[in-house]
This record gives C-alpha cells, structure tokens and sequence, in this order.
C-alpha cells in the first residue's frame, strides 16, 4: 500500500510537467517511436499517427473522453498513456498501477493481450469465470505486488472496492473502454460515484468511444449535450473529438452504407396461427390443472408448474416470432430447437415427470401442425442437405424461388438475405457478421443455411451472450466461436448485440443488420465492426414500412447530432459541470474500510445465503414481507434457518423498493458485528488459523499427510536396551527376565535364556507369551520377570566374551580377511573387540543351566558353558597370534591339535584329538563346536569312520570346490593349515545357518497378511535340502555348552525384535503418560504403531480405522458445543481441517511420533546383538549426522523409484507421509480400544488437539432446544418416540432433528443440520466400534468395506424407510416428498417402482433424519454413547455382516477382473445432463460391453459393470470375495510386489471359478479369429523401447495387455542345481552360482492363439521372469502384433 501523500505529490510533479508544455507550446510534429521510452521489456514499436497524437497529448493534460469511430486506433492512445505514465511511476520507484476496464469479458481478453504486446509491462486479465468473485486480500495483494496493468470487467473493479481489497489512492490511470455506458446503475457510474468523487488523490481518467449518446429518440443537440455533459460530469472529463476527419478517412476505411429492401410477407398463416393458439391453450390448461393438485400446496412444485406455463408461454412466442420473421421452414426448425431445450435427464418423481412431458408433448404436437403445412417432404420442401431424393430443388430457379416465398416457406425477408449470400462469390472472401435481435433468429437461421446445398461453401456459425436463457451460450463456447470467425475459420456470424461494441475482426468485409439497430450506439457500434477496405453495412428494411423509416432517421439524425455537438464543443468554453455527491445509506468497516451501500446491500444478502448449506430441495435465500401502512412500506427479512439470525424488520421508506434495501443493509450490518460477514463484508469462510496452516514444501506437489509424498526420518531408540554398565569396573546390577521356550513337539528341546538389562521394563513388556513359528512347528516363548541379577566384574567379561563369541559366529564372522584375497587374515576379536559394544546396544542374553524340571522360579545362568567361550576366545587369540608368526613361512601352520606330534593314521578310534582337547568319541554327538578356520560354529552329528583326511575331497565341505584331491591338501590350500592327524575319521556336521523371520505363520496359508519376501524365504527353507560338512576333528574348538543353546540362539532375534518393539511402544506410551487410571497395553501400542509394510500377523489398519472414527466424534461433539451458532457448513469444514492429514501429519510429527513407527519387515539378517558386528552394514548415504532427520523439503520427495522401510545403519529411512497421519489415528483406536473415551481424550489433548468439551457448554445446549416450539404437529413427537422406543428429556431437540430447512416458509427458525453433522460422527464411531468388537480376525480391508457399507447415507435411509421415520419429517417440498413416496414404493417391490439398475437411492434427506436424531438423543443423554447404541442398535438392525456384504457393482468387476488377469476398458461421454457409460471386457474368445446411462458418471459406470456382472455370471465366473482377497501391503511395497505370485493366483482363480469355460486349443482359437478378423483388426501397437532394468520387460508387456485388452501372461519357473559353478552376465553385472532359473510365459491373445516362450537361464527368479517377458516381445514382433521402436 502506498500512502495518499505518496500519490498526491507524484500527480502533482506530472499535472506541472503538463502544464509546463501547455504553456509553451507544443507545435512540434508526433515523435518517432524511438521518443517513447525503450526501457521496457518486449514492448513492441507504437507508431501513433496525427490524430492519435494530438488526442494523446490532450489526454496528459486532463481528464479526457476521446470520441473516435470505431477502428480509428483508440486503443493505440491508451497503450501511449499507460507507457507515459507507467514509466514515470517506475522512475519515481513507487508503486502505483493502472486499471484497465472493458466491460464485457471479450473486450477484457481482446485488450489484455494487446497491452500485454505493446507496453512491456506485466499485466493480467480479470473476470467473473476466473473465480475472481471468490478471492481473499492475500489473492488481490499478491496480484497488485506483480502486476503494472489490471484489465477487469467494471464489476470486478466495483466488488473489490467495495470489499477495500483495492483502493483509488492507489490507482494512477484508470482507462474506461466504451464508456458511454456510464449511466443509470452501470458499474462505471457505480465506481465513479461510490470511489471515485469521494477520492482525494484521484486517478487519471481516460475514456473511450465511438457514441457518447446511447439513449433512444435523440433528435436535437440540445439532448445530445445534456447527454454529453451528463457523462462527462460522471467521469470527470471532458469530451475530445477531431474536427479535421480528413486523417480518418486516409487510414480508416469506412464501410459503404447500403440500405437494402425487401417486399412485406404476404403470408399471414392466420389459420396455422389458431391451431398453435389452440394447442398452447389446451397444454397451458393442463398445467393449471396441475397446479390445483395438493402436491402444489409446496411452494417448490407450484414454482415449478409457474416456470413450465412461462417456459411454454416463451416457446409458442418464439415459434411465432419465426413464422412471422422467417417463414415456415424456420419456424419448424424454431420447434426442434425448442425441443432440443428440453432437457432428456430423468425426472425426480412421476408428478414432476408429468408437469415437465407437457411441455414436450405441446412441441411435438406443433411440429406435426406445421408438418402439415409442409407438403411434399418429411421436412421442408428446398434442397436442402438433408432432403429426400426427389424432394424438387426449390431455390435453383427464380420461380421456385417466389414459390417458396408465396407458399410462405420462406419470408421476403429471409429470401433476400439468401440472395445477399448468394451475391458473395467465394467463400474465402467473405467474413461477415449478420447482427438479429433474438438469441432464437440466430440459432435458427444458422441452422436452415447450414442445410442449403449452394450456401455450402461457407462455414456458418452463430453467437450469443451468456444469460440466464435456455438458447445462451457459455462463454467458453463464444470465445471459441469468436477465435474462429476472426481467424476466418467461419464465414458467416449470425450474432445478437454482444459483439456490437469493440470486438475488432480486421477482415470482417460485410456487416448485415437483419433486424433494425435500436439505438444510436447500437447502429455506430455495429457498423464499425465492418474494418476492411471496402467493406459494407447493409441494413434491411422494408419496403413500405414507415416506421422503420423513420426510426433509422431518427437514428441517423441522432447520430449527426452527436457528432456535430461532440466534434464543434469548446473544452474551454464549456465548463465541466460540478458532480454533486450525494449521501447515500451505506455502513462502513473502519478497519478495512470496505463499505455497502443500501443499493448493494439486497446482493450481499443473497451471496450471504448462497453460502449457507442447502440441498437439493433447499436453496437457502432471503424472504420479504412487505407491509404498507400510512404511506409507507416496511420490510421484514426472513433468513434461513441456519443463518447467524432470522428475522429483522427494517425502517419505513415511501416506496417498497427502498424498504427492501434498507432493511438488507441493516442485516448486513449485524451479521458483520455478528461474525458472519468478515472485515471485507464477505460471507465468514472458515480458514484454519496460522498455526494449523501446512504449507506444502518447494517442488512439491503432494502435501503433507499424502501417499505421494515421501519423507526421511529417523528411529527412535529404545531406551531400555541401553546400558552404561560395560564402563563399570565393580560389577552390575540388572534386571533379569527368564526366557523359557518350550516347543509343540514334546521331543525337542531348547535352553532357557536370561535378559539382563539395565531398566526395568513394564510388566506387560517383561512378561509375555509368544509364539515363533518354524517349519511344521512352532515354539512358545515365555518371558517372565525374575528380580534383579548383581554381576562382578568377572562375569560381566566372561558374558560379554560369550556374546562376542556366539553372535558373531553365529551371524557374523569372527575373522576379518582371508589368504585368497591378499588381506591378511585377523581375529575379530582381537582387534575390535571394545568397537562391538556400544551404550546404545547394551544388554544380556546368557544360556540358563536347564535342570530337567520346570520350574520356573528357579533358575542359575549357565557359567561353566559361558566361562568355556572365554576359553575358547583366550585360544583363538593365541591361534590368531601364532598364525600372524608363521604367515610367511611356506610350509603352512600346523593344526593347533593338542598331542603336538604328528600321526599319519590313528591307531585307536576311541578317541578324538579336537583343537584344544581331546574327547572320547561316545561323547561327541550333539557336540557344540566352532571351527578355527572359520569362525563357524557347527553341531557333531557323527562320526565318519570311513573317512579321513586322506580320503577324497567330496567337495561337500564349507566351500565348494573341485580342485582338491584330498582334504588334507583342500585345508593346505586354502588356509595353510597342515593337519597333524590326517588319519582320524572326519566327523560328520550340521551347518549353523542364517537367522529366520518366526513371527509370522507361513504354514497358515490363510493367513492375510506377510510379506512375498518373506514368503519366498520360507518356500526356501521347505526346498533346500539340508547339507552337512565333513571336517576333519583338530579344525574344531569344543564349547562346552549344550546343542539346545545352540538351537534357541537361532530364536533369539525373533524374540529380541519383538520384545524390541514392546519396549519402543511402552517407551511412547510412558511419554503419552495417560493419567486416567487405565493402563493401555504396550501389544496395542504396538499394533498401532505397525504397518502392514511389516508383514506381521498384526497392523495398524484396524485401529486406525477406528481412530477414524472416535477422532471425528470427538471433534464434532467439541465444535458442536462450542459453536452454537455456526452452521453445519462451518462446522463441517472446522472439523475436516482438524482432521484431515495435513494437519494429523503436523500432530504427529509435532509429537515426534515418526521415530516410534515400524515400517519395515524384519530382517533377521540385519539383526545385531549386543557385542556383534553387522556383516550386512548399510552405511547412511542420507547427508545427515543425526540420529533424526530435520523436518525440511530436502528430506521429502515424490520420486516412486525411492524404496519405503529400508533403513540404514543410523536408522534413517524413508516414510510415506500419510504413515504418520494413519499412525496418529491408530494410536487414538488404541487408546480407546484400552482406557475407553477418557484415555482417548486424553492423547488427543497430548497431540495438542483441543477436545475438552466443558460440562456448561452442554447445558446450555439442552437450554437452548428446551426453547423450540413448533404448533402445527404436536403428536409428532410422541409418537416418534415410540417408535424409536425413548422418551426424549427435552422434547425440543427431537423437534429440531425432524425439522428440514425447508420448513422457513412456515416459519421455523432452526433445522437439522447441525444436529445431523453431530449424528453422522456418532453413528460413525457406535458402528465402527461394533465392527471392531464383532470381527477381530477378519481382514482390515474387509472391516473396511463392512463400515462403508453399514455407515452411509443409503444405509440410513433404508432405517428410515423400515421404522416409518419419514413419516414424521416436517418439511415444505413437494420433490422431497415425492421422492420419499418413490423410494418407499422401490425399498417396498411395488410393481410401479423405479427399475433398480437405474441406481435407486433414497433422498438424502431420509439419512440425515437418522443421523440428526443420533445427534439429538447424544445431547439428551449428556454425551452417553452406550445409551445411543442400546437405542440405536434394534433400529439399525440387521447391521450388515461378512456373509452378507455386497461391493459396488464397479468394485466387485474390478476385484473379478484383476483376479482373472482381465482389462477394463472405460469411456465416458456426456450426452446433455446425462453421462453415458460403456465399459468394454475382452475375455479369451468374446467382447463383454456393459453400458449405463444417467446423471452421475458413477451411477452410469455401475450400471454398465452391474450388466457386465450379469453377463459373467451367465458364463460361470461369478465374484467370490474369499477368492479374491490378496496379501495386503502400503504403497511402494505393493507396487514392488513380485508379479510372478500375482500370474500363480491368476491360474489358480481361473480353475476354481471358470470351470465352465475349457481352454481353446490353438487350432479352434485361429479358426475363430478368422471368423471374427474383421471384428478384432486393430492398428499394430508400437512400444518406444524397453526398459531392460529388472521387472522393465515384465512392466512393458502387462503396459501392451493392458493396452489391448489381452489376458495377462501366465509364468512357470524352475529351479536347476549345478554341482560346477554357473556364470551370469558379464563385466559389472558378472556373477557366479550353483543355481539357475529358468521361466515359461504363455499369452492368450483373443481371437488369435494361445503364444507360449521360453526365457534364459538367470540367476535368480525375477531375472528369469524378465527374459521370459522379453523373448514373448520380440515373438510378438515376429509375428506382427507388436512394433518394438528401438528394434
């Protein structure tokens, strides 16, 4: 903003420099081009001749209305001010802009991109179909900021300055285009009284036009200078015009005038014009018959049955307007286009049915009477186009001519303009604008020329302006049309006056004025549209006809008298008449200054109710009362019933017009002080405060909160797993839990391990039950807490050693480097043993002594077997050592074997020498070993008496490989080890194998969720073969512990993951720290914070769903009480920002909550004890050091190449967006599901969102309705009551919740929409909550879709319609009742109900009344949601069950198809209101086509996929949900999903449903494609290339199937074991293995054959898959049904 004095002194510097100029003269010729400023960017030359100059230089003077013809270049003048003065703005550095007004949304469009061009700086466009009307401050600020030049429709300009988003002071020049039009209440004449005279720095003006005179009978110059004067008093100008019209006539062609007659009719079709009387007669008596019925009793119908008597009116007034004006033919074709008007969309009910066919009926009766006036031809006797052969061609002779003319087929008036076309020759020659006075005329004339055969080669088209008639165009359409005759693609524009003023058509050669212009401005601005050399203006009179003659002289006088005042006035002898202002009834905001007007006051009212909620039977508007008393009129204001107040009687006034306003700005006054009207006088938007604002990042498209968006975050570490005890040196006390494990088979035994942390953990974390699955068993594990533990030192290092030991032999390595690979070999823990620990990672998992009896309470750490790994560690470090020593001497390092002498064959089998001890062989079984040149520890399962070290390498040892004779010279070789007893028998061992994933039951196959990696793991296990190694004894180092230790190891990291996670959920439940007295478990924490990208046999998506729910109620019981007098729409918007994602994704990670959600499967591999290095580190590539990410843009993306839920070694990862929200919505469900609504409040208030409702808000309330009264049906209530069985407390809230708004016209001052947005909320969490109860172990998506098919409105109209509630809705529309009445007869099998597949659903109202006594009976109960539900749950009865769930028909045809591998193909088109939808299924050897047709796209596509559900079913393939539930996963990991499963799923679905359909042979499919080959030719599709990246083959042929409605490829994939190593791709990609894939792939293509392919060998099997894909791509090439661009 800038201030008055900023502006004043700028006007005042440029007002001297002007009058500097004045004074001395300024006889020098115009500039050059170059004399304009060139600082401007991309500003094009202006090259102003004389006249233009010397205007522009009167116009820098003072306020100036140019008067120049049309085409003479006042445009040119405006772009030289708005250079001067716009240049001198930008010298002086301050910000003022200018404003450009033209006022029709053409001329807007036409002079922006002229000022755009010219002047180089930035302007813009504005206009009503922008949106403009709907701006805020912000909107209008931002635009003045970045733009020199606003070019606006004179209404936006008034309603901004009004609304004080834009102010004069800021304004330098301010140019009126067509500024005649400144009179009456025209927006111009608005602005200059209302802003402009008020003003103290005003703007520049600058007006133009072609007629300053636009009233009718002006015929002396004494009219025209009052007239004159008159504008130039509203504008403050005075009038310039050029006296030398020499110039003008050199470059301004004129268009030659030429008036051309033609003979009266003398047809008068008296005889036809009776029987259309007769006709509109007898339907009109119709339609007054029907409005005697009782269902015009509502004000609705009988407003309907008024339009469709003034609708027919109009038609049979157009229809004779044609006949009379245009003859016969037209007039026939003025009926089809009136029929066309009609629209076809179905009616409501049958009595609207009836009232609208009427009209219909009365058209097709008129055609057939002027049919019959038509002899000789179904339509009209000419050649036309659409004429029959032999229909005679009446306009190819002069005598058929005036035979058409004489049998009034065409009047004289039509023939001569046909006779005018005819005369134009060539068609490229011709652009011509036919100006008539009716939208009718137009569009009818249009017609009948387009369907004359020798008018052919000109291209017709007709324009209109866009009102509220049936026959106006959009404005989309006149722009378009517009574009199309200027660039010369139409020919002939037939158009009313709205493009008489200053759309400039430089080619237009020929102007027709077909009717006669009315006024002066009509017949100057008309005229001038005819720009080229040698144009015409051809006007068509009558011959004959006086008092057309006279009214084009009065015209023609007029305008010479115009010119002649405006051309001969002296600027300085005629003083500017003063404008009076007048004081005028407004009110003001003085922090805005924003104003109404009691003139303006009447449409700020109606916007006010616009923006009230309605329906379709309830279109809020205001009501007035007028009464008349003493000579005066007084207005009483009815508003809606949702308005901020109802009534209001304004003061008296002497005329009904004035009472009206005055009493509107008074309501706008007090609904302003009420808050119901903003500072700017707007109707109150609800906008979510500064601190709920989520601002989306830079680059970003998706915001916070949705699925597109990605974002790094960090883990949350889990404080209880964390020590500090590894830096004491006196020993520890910790906190022991036992953990048992005890297996379903009796037989197999594990050892007891114990926890030892430093924190004691909650009791439902520290004693769990858990099972873990392993192949065809599983083991319950049993945590339970068991005091404290105190450690010395000692101990403390012994078990630290254990855990170096066994975890990194287990699941890492113990030593680092190898002999192969040139680097030297070291043990592990030598070098990095205090690098292992960190605080972090700090806790105990020690083998408990197993006693044989279970008891539980006692229990003794297993220190001999812990004290043994230290041992074992002491003698690796001294191998480790004496290895380094000998690395170089070639003759190898001696087996560490403890007889020290070497045998060369053992004498005595007994016993067997071991590294670091000998042992008798009966006590080898089950032996825990660790080999020494591995680090690997194994189990003994025998001993290989027939084998030594001596005998045969069978390559069946730790590595492969074939290059050995013997084993002695394998372990010489590959490690430098000489054995020192060669001779003793090998002993046979089990491998120690990677850890597994046993949360999750793989051998469940019905089991809903897990994750395809997981599941291709255990299809691994089940498939490898188990295999053993031979070694020989003094490899390996005894461990004194036993074998089950070894087999519960292997459990370990499931157990510590999940008791992980316990911890990580306790851990955020202790900083919710829930005071309401109930303990929320840590399991459901848990749950709710995992998601299914886990692959547990548990997942968020169940609590969040119920979240949902008890967060909306929540919210709405806040917003309900708190804003007792906002509307539902402002409620309902409130309580979508709250929540809505956005906004939860703030609360979440506002509450750092993204740290605590698990979003990952496990992956036992990655898993690291305490004391162990990770041999699969991921090291952090995230440019970040911290352990949490920063919530900045550069840590969020869109890219779907990023992978979701993998995390790197500092624990970044990333995370959909709307994972945080869904998180934030589960923990709710959690909470409610543990501690009810109290503990569920209580998190929403930690969130930091406002939910406490105040006991005082709730009395009130009740208070209020207790108020409502209402006389008309009293019984109502009770007997609404024993219907629903509860007596209400306070009668009035029942009242309101039956109450349509409707009811306004009966006076009721309230209505059910607030009650019902609080209904929908508590039905919404009473069911959802139900569901969750009922159905623990059904899929989330399943309860899902339960929720959706229980909680709707369709739903709860058919409670209504069963309980008879409709019948007490108290409402005042007779659609709405007409519509209950239908579907009552529908829900009920009546034979006269609507067909059901037309998309039947009950009125909405019907929902709404249950939701709104829901809402009612909450308050009444003082928010006791189990009273509801007791009430509430017989009437919802029966509540929609699994066996009984039906998906939508569109739904259901999607799941099918994607289990069958089929294609949907969809298309939409519009045919006027309806939609038309055609859904095309191609199956192997026929084309399914559904269609659907009706308002709603969505209605249309369920009809078609209702049909298509039909014709499958008559086919044997039916839906079976069951059948087609899938392994649900979020986002990418869906999109990552291997396809192979899906192609598995695909077969398997086809044998279990399509038993009735046997597969073609490939003989049968090619003789049925050579039936049907013309049916199925299609183009040969073309593929750019292929991506030859992983899956990219696969990706492009499902792209082709999809394309072209193919089946999707099936794949078959083998595995093949080689015992010699197989090589696989070459450089880089280079890779070798003992196992090969190989994969078939056979496409059924439709109508042709079935194509099978074999891919290559790969090494693993997406490879494969890949190969298969691409060989079936390059068939199809060979073939010809594909073309390969890259190829």
């Amino acid at each position: 903003m800038h201030s008055p004095e900023l502006a004043s002194s700028w006007k005042r510097s440029f007002e001297e420099k002007n009058l500097k100029r004045e004074v001395e003269g300024d006889k020098n010729p115009p500039p050059s081009p170059s004399a304009f400023p060139s600082s401007l960017p991309s500003s094009k030359e202006l090259c102003p001749r004389s006249y233009q100059w010397k205007a522009f230089e009167v116009a820098k003077r003072r306020n100036t209305i140019v008067v120049l013809d049309t085409g003479t270049g006042k445009t040119m003048i405006a772009l030289m001010l708005i250079r001067e003065i716009g240049q001198t703005v930008k010298a002086d550095g301050r910000k003022l802009f200018m404003i450009f007004l033209a006022p029709t949304v053409h001329l807007v469009n036409q002079q922006f991109k002229v000022i755009k061009d010219s002047t180089g700086f930035e302007a813009q466009e504005y206009y009503g179909a922008k949106g403009v009307d709907e701006w805020s401050a912000k909107c209008w600020e931002k635009e003045i900021s970045e733009h020199d030049v606003l070019v606006m429709t004179p209404q936006i300009l008034l309603d901004a300055l009004r609304k004080a988003f834009i102010s004069l002071e800021m304004v330098c020049l301010m140019i009126l285009d067509e500024c005649h039009r400144a009179t009456g209440n025209h927006p111009y004449t608005k602005i200059m009284k209302e802003f402009y005279h008020k003003s103290v720095n005003k703007p520049k003006i600058f007006g133009m036009t072609a007629s300053p005179v636009i009233r009718k009978g002006v015929s002396s110059s004494m009219d025209c200078e009052n007239q004159i004067s008159e504008l130039e008093s509203i504008l403050d100008c005075q009038i310039y015009a050029i006296e030398d019209r020499d110039e003008l006539e050199v470059f301004i062609p004129s268009a030659k005038e030429i008036n051309r007659f033609y003979d009266a009719s003398q047809f008068h079709n008296l005889d036809l014009k009776e029987k259309l009387k007769s006709s509109w007669s007898k339907f009109d008596d119709l339609l007054l018959n029907l409005q005697g019925s009782p269902m015009t009793q509502y004000k609705d119908m009988d407003d309907k049955l008024k339009a469709l008597r003034k609708r027919l009116s109009n038609d049979h007034a157009k229809i004779l307007y044609c006949l009379d004006d245009l003859g016969l033919i037209c007039a026939y074709e003025a009926v089809k286009v009136c029929i066309e008007n009609i629209s076809n969309a179905q009616e409501e009910f049958e009595f609207c049915t009836q009232s609208s066919s009427q009209c219909k009926y009365f058209l097709q009766e008129v055609l057939g009477i002027i049919g019959e006036y038509l002899p000789h031809v179904t339509y009209h006797p000419i050649s036309m186009k659409s004429s029959k052969a032999g229909d005679g061609n009446y306009l190819d002779s002069g005598s058929n001519i005036l035979k058409a003319v004489d049998m009034g087929y065409i009047t004289p008036k039509l023939h001569d303009l046909l006779q005018l076309f005819q005369s134009f020759g060539v068609a490229s020659e011709v652009l011509s604008i036919v100006f008539v006075e009716r939208i009718i005329t137009a569009k009818v004339i249009e017609r009948f020329i387009k369907k004359i055969m020798y008018l052919s080669h000109f291209t017709v088209s007709y324009l209109t302006g866009s009102n509220s008639s049936v026959d106006a165009l959009a404005p989309k359409v006149q722009m378009e049309t517009l574009e199309s005759f200027r660039s010369g693609k139409v020919n002939l524009l037939f158009s009313t006056d709205v493009v008489e003023e200053g759309i400039h058509v430089p080619n237009c050669s020929c102007v027709i004025r077909f009717d006669l212009p009315r006024t002066v401005r009509s017949y100057v601005q008309s005229r001038g549209r005819a720009r080229q050399k040698d144009s015409q203006f051809i006007i068509m009179l009558e011959r004959g006809n006086t008092v057309q003659r006279d009214q084009l002289f009065d015209i023609i006088r007029s305008e010479y008298s115009m010119t002649d005042t405006a051309t001969n006035r002296d600027p300085d002898g005629c003083t500017l008449k003063a404008y009076t202002i007048e004081e005028m009834d407004a009110y003001f905001v003085d922090s805005t200054g924003a104003s109404v007007t009691a003139d303006s006051s009447v449409s700020l009212i109606h916007r006010y109710c616009e923006k009230l909620p309605g329906d379709k039977y309830f279109t809020p508007k205001p009501f007035f009362h007028f009464t008349y008393m003493e000579g005066m009129y007084e207005c009483k204001l009815t508003l809606p019933p949702n308005a901020a107040f109802q009534t209001m009687t304004g003061p008296a006034s002497k005329n009904s017009h004035l009472s009206k306003q005055l009493v509107c700005l008074e309501a706008c006054k007090r609904l302003h002080q009420m808050g119901a009207l903003d500072d700017h006088l707007l109707p109150y938007v609800e906008e979510p405060s500064q601190n709920d604002i989520i601002v989306k990042s830079k680059g970003s498209t998706a915001g916070a909160g949705t699925t597109k968006r990605k974002e790094l975050h960090g883990t949350t570490q889990t404080r209880a797993l964390s020590g500090t005890w590894g830096e004491k040196l006196d020993g520890t006390i910790f906190q022991a839990y036992k953990i048992d494990f005890s297996c379903n088979i009796v037989d197999e035994l594990y050892s007891g391990f114990v926890l030892l942390v430093e924190s004691k953990l909650d009791d439902d974390v520290g004693n769990i039950e858990m099972d873990l699955y392993l192949i065809s068993k599983f083991v319950k594990a049993c945590v339970s807490s068991c005091g404290q533990v105190c450690l010395d030192s000692e101990q403390v290092r012994s078990a630290m050693c254990f855990h170096e030991l066994f975890f990194n032999s287990l699941f890492g390595r113990l030593f680092t480097g190898s002999r192969s690979s040139g680097v030297r070999r070291e043990f592990l823990l030598n070098t990095e043993q205090k690098s292992l620990w960190s605080s972090s990672n700090m806790y105990l998992l020690l083998p408990i002594e197993s006693s044989g009896i279970l008891n539980y309470d006692s229990w003794r750490i297993n220190w001999p077997g812990i004290n043994s790994c230290a041992s074992v560690i002491q003698f690796l470090e001294k191998q480790s050592q004496l290895s380094a020593g000998n690395m170089n001497d070639d003759t190898g390092n001696p087996s560490p074997c403890s007889t020290g002498s070497v045998e060369t064959e053992c004498k005595s089998i007994s016993t067997i020498h071991l590294a670091n001890n000998s042992v008798h062989v009966n006590n080898l079984k089950n032996m825990v070993v660790l080999a020494i040149h591995t680090g690997r520890i194994y189990s003994i399962l025998d001993v290989v008496v027939d084998m030594s070290a001596e005998s045969s390498f069978d390559g069946n040892a730790d590595v492969n490989s074939s290059n050995n004779t013997t084993f002695a010279e394998y372990f010489n070789n590959k490690y430098g080890i000489v054995l020192m007893h060669p001779g003793q028998p090998l002993l046979l061992l089990k491998q120690s194998h990677n850890a597994h994933n046993l949360l999750v039951n793989f051998n469940d196959e019905g089991d809903p969720l897990g994750g395809e990696a997981l599941q291709t793991s255990h299809k691994t296990l089940n498939e490898k073969a188990r295999t053993y190694v031979h070694m020989p004894p003094e490899l390996l180092v005894s461990i004194e512990v036993p074998i089950t230790v070894l087999k519960s190891c292997y459990l370990l990291p499931s157990l510590m993951h999940r008791l992980e996670s316990l911890m990580l959920a306790s851990q955020l439940r202790e900083e919710i720290a829930c005071t309401t007295g109930s303990q929320i478990s840590s399991s459901l924490i848990l749950e709710a914070i995992t998601t299914l990208r886990c692959c547990e046999s548990f997942s968020m998506e169940r609590l969040e769903l119920l979240g949902d729910s008890v967060l909306k109620y929540a919210v709405s019981c806040y917003l309900f009480l708190k804003y007792p007098k906002k509307h539902e729409g402002q409620l309902s918007a409130r309580r979508s920002w709250v929540v809505c994602n956005s906004t939860l994704h703030k609360v979440g990670t506002d509450r750092c909550l993204q740290g605590y959600i698990r979003d990952g499967a496990f992956d036992p591999r990655r898993w690291v004890a305490p004391g162990q290095r990770s041999i699969r580190p991921v090291p952090c590539s995230c440019k970040v050091d911290t352990l949490e990410v920063p919530l900045d843009s550069k840590f969020q993306t869109e890219d779907t190449k990023v992978v979701v839920g993998k995390s790197c070694d500092r624990g970044h990862r990333w995370m959909g967006s709307k994972t945080i929200a869904d998180c934030v919505e589960a923990l709710i469900g959690a909470y409610y599901v543990g501690g009810g609504l109290n503990a569920a409040l209580h998190l929403m208030k930690w969130y930091g969102i406002d939910v406490e409702l105040e006991p005082a808000l709730l009395d009130e309330a009740i208070a209020t309705a207790s108020l409502r009264t209402y006389i008309p049906k009293a019984n109502e209530i009770e007997t609404l009551e024993a219907k629903i069985e509860y007596e209400f407390s306070v009668k009035g809230l029942l009242l309101e919740a039956i109450t349509h708004a409707t009811e306004q016209e009966l006076g009721a001052g309230y209505c059910y929409q607030r009650l019902e947005f609080l209904g929908d909320s508590v039905l919404d969490v009473l069911i959802t909550w139900h569901l969750y109860q009922s159905y623990r172990d059904i899929d989330p998506g399943e309860l899902t879709d339960l929720r959706s098919a229980s909680v709707n409105n369709e739903s709860f109209a058919q409670v209504a319609v069963r309980r008879n509630l409709q019948q007490h809705l108290q409402h005042c529309s007779g659609l709405l009742l007409g519509q209950i009445r239908e579907y009552v007869k529908y829900l009920s099998g009546s034979d006269d109900a609507p067909n059901p597949l037309q998309g039947t659903k009950g009125p909405k109202t019907l929902g709404d009344l249950v939701e709104s006594i829901a809402g009612a009976m909450l308050i009444d109960t003082k928010l006791n949601l189990n009273e509801v539900w007791r009430v509430f749950k017989p009437l919802l009865s029966p509540i929609v069950t699994p066996d009984k769930l039906e998906l939508p028909p569109l739904r259901e045809l999607n799941e099918l198809c994607d289990s069958l591998g089929y294609f949907i193909k969809e298309k939409c088109t519009n045919k006027g209101e309806l939609v038309h939808a055609e859904l095309r299924l191609q199956l192997i050897d026929v084309l399914l086509v559904g269609e659907g047709c009706c308002r709603s796209k969505k209605v249309a596509k369920g009809q078609a996929a209702a049909q298509l559900l039909k014709n499958l079913e008559k086919r044997g393939i039916s839906y079976s949900r069951s059948a087609s539930k899938r392994r649900k996963q979020g986002g990418d990991a869906f999109n990552q999903s291997n396809n192979e499963d899906s192609s598995k799923s695909i077969k398997t679905y086809k044998r279990q449903k399509t038993t009735g359909m046997q597969p073609c042979t490939s003989t049968s499919l090619m003789n049925n494609g050579l039936q049907n080959a013309c049916k199925s030719k299609l183009d040969t599709p073309v593929i750019k290339s292929i991506n030859m990246k992983k899956g990219g083959p696969r990706s492009s042929l499902y792209e082709l199937c999809k394309r072209m409605q193919w089946p999707m490829p099936g794949f078959e994939s083998k595995e093949e074991r080689s015992r010699s190593p197989i090589i696989f791709g070459e450089g880089s990609e280079r890779r070798e293995g003992f196992s090969s894939f190989i994969s078939s792939i056979s496409l059924h293509i439709p109508n042709y054959r079935i194509m099978k392919c074999w891919g290559d060998h790969r090494a693993d099997k997406k490879s494969s898959l890949d190969s298969a894909a691409l060989a079936m791509l390059h068939e199809l090439q060979r073939q010809g049904k594909l073309i390969i661009g890259d190829s």
